[in-house]
């Protein structure tokens, strides 16, 4: 069964419905690729996908072992390339609420870096991650 509808709307514009909540997105294309810049950009959601999902395992980690992380967020850059136009690069960057000891500082790196999405993104992606410790 499909897990995600996504429909051109025209205007350099889709909108992806996920079936099972009926929440919906609309991607448009980015000003530097003939859009209007009116909202996330196909890979703009390949970004924010491996931050969602890294702060989702981590939280499944803190959770299991009694670290909260709360309020932890991270801001993610985006580097284009071209020939062909792809994601050449994703720069990730936490910011922690509060101080954690060295062994939960290893639980919560080593969530993150097993996430589903960062080892779904090809290996001549440059994944950049700075836990800011």
């Amino acid at each position: 069964m499909a897990t995600i509808k996504t429909t051109y709307i025209g205007g350099l514009r889709t909108e992806a419905t996920h079936l099972q909540s009926g929440t919906t997105i609309i991607t448009d294309a980015p000003v530097d690729n003939q859009g209007k810049g009116e909202a996330f950009s196909p890979t703009d959601l390949l970004a924010a996908s491996l931050g969602s999902c890294m702060l989702t395992i981590m939280g499944i980690a803190a959770r299991t072992h009694e670290i909260d992380m709360d309020n932890t967020q991270c801001e993610i850059t985006k580097i284009m390339a071209a020939n062909p136009r792809r994601v050449a690069e994703v720069v990730v960057n936490f910011k922690f609420p509060k101080t954690y000891t060295e062994k939960e500082q290893k639980i919560l790196e080593n969530a993150a870096l097993t996430c589903p999405v960062f080892y779904s993104l090809h290996p001549d992606l440059k994944k950049t991650v700075d836990f800011g410790w």
